[in-house]
């Protein structure tokens, strides 16, 4: 199994919404990709709790997800629907970190 980690830093305000409507739009958008990524186990998202309180350092949304092999993980990539979400998350976030491992 592949674990498949994301953690974006957002704008405080991006396409005339907030940083929190912005990242409740991208919990929405990537969780409905559940089901639809072949070799996708599972995928979550969570917002911070810190909310405006959070610091430099803090990360605002996290993606949490699992593929059955490093195939699924490399065919989510072009997958058109996650490919429609990628606009998207470019024009709100500031700052990504990805990490990929294999348990």
């Amino acid at each position: 199994m592949i674990k498949h980690i994301v953690l974006w830093k957002l704008k405080d305000e991006a396409n005339g919404r907030s940083k929190l409507d912005n990242a409740l739009q991208l919990k929405n958008e990537l969780e409905s990709l559940n089901g639809k990524i072949p070799g996708m186990i599972l995928l979550e998202v969570g917002i911070t709790m810190a909310g405006d309180d959070s610091g430099a350092d803090d990360a605002d949304v996290i993606l949490y997800s699992e593929f059955e092999n490093t195939e699924a993980l490399e065919n989510y990539y072009p997958h058109p629907e996650h490919v429609k979400i990628k606009p998207f998350v470019q024009s709100i976030r500031t700052e990504r970190r990805v990490i990929d491992y294999q348990v």
